[in-house]
């Protein structure tokens, strides 16, 4: 028999990141910018990693903020790896993180007969090699002080493939495999690595590869928004903030028994169970 005692109030649900500092992929737009939202919300001090300098400017003075948060930016490339890996790696010579939000922008949209083996070169840096890297930086400090958060921004599509996506496909399915290996190599210091399997979602993203293949099969983008809707159990798109919502979950304590998990977050489009 196992005696099980609650203290008083542990079954509240406050999440409090007060003290955490994140670093947040692709956080001018879309997910990435819904999860750096969030995250703020409940006390992290984020530094928000993208192209566009002027944007993140901007966003960093629209986040929630007190006396503890001090907000920053990274301006990076994702697809130029070795200029990625200098400035990311001069980042962590002066900064210490404790949760790693993987997301990048996503590669072009096609299928397996419109792809080169260049093509497959190019999303592997961008979805695989930014992110092993980038991980293996931040886990230093992590295992150090026995606690640490990794999330990566994936896709459904590692589940059951969209055949206008065999880039994504292929490239986050290798990403999904290589966090869950990771998840067992790190678990011993109190580090948790995660993966969000994602659905359609309505941000810029889905917009762009909405018009992709509305172009490509000569119909109107709103047959190719409404087909995407009847496919998705709910009938709708997910907001990014949802999104964030989870993203702020799985980054807490709350979640500290939660790892090597493939989570979608899709609306119940996937079949398969």
């Amino acid at each position: 028999m196992f005696l099980v005692q609650l203290e008083k109030n542990t079954d509240k649900m406050n999440v409090s990141l007060k003290g955490k500092k994140v670093l947040v992929g692709g956080s001018t737009r879309g997910i990435g910018l819904a999860i750096a939202r969030q995250l703020a919300s409940s006390g992290a001090t984020v530094c928000l990693m993208a192209r566009d300098q002027l944007k993140m400017k901007k966003i960093i003075g629209q986040l929630s903020n007190n006396l503890n948060q001090e907000h920053s930016f990274l301006k990076v490339d994702f697809s130029d790896f070795e200029s990625f890996k200098h400035i990311t790696e001069d980042f962590f010579n002066k900064n210490k993180i404790d949760i790693l939000v993987n997301n990048t922008q996503g590669p072009s949209s096609g299928n397996s007969l419109s792809k080169s083996v260049d093509d497959y070169q190019i999303a592997f840096d961008l979805l695989f090699k930014n992110i092993v890297y980038l991980s293996s930086k931040a886990i230093e400090n992590m295992k150090k002080q026995n606690w640490g958060r990794i999330i990566n921004v994936a896709s459904v599509s590692v589940r059951e493939p969209l055949n206008y996506l065999v880039l994504s496909n292929s490239m986050r399915s290798a990403l999904v495999s290589w966090s869950k290996t990771l998840s067992t190599d790190v678990a011993n210091y109190g580090i948790t690595v995660n993966s969000i399997l994602t659905g359609y979602f309505d941000t810029e993203r889905i917009a762009e590869l909405i018009a992709d293949k509305a172009k490509s099969l000569d119909i109107d983008e709103s047959e190719v928004l409404n087909s995407m809707k009847e496919a998705v159990p709910l009938k709708r798109l997910g907001k990014p903030e949802e999104y964030g919502y989870l993203v702020n979950f799985l980054a807490s304590d709350k979640a500290s028994y939660i790892t090597g998990c493939s989570i979608p977050i899709d609306g119940g489009l996937l079949k398969s169970v």
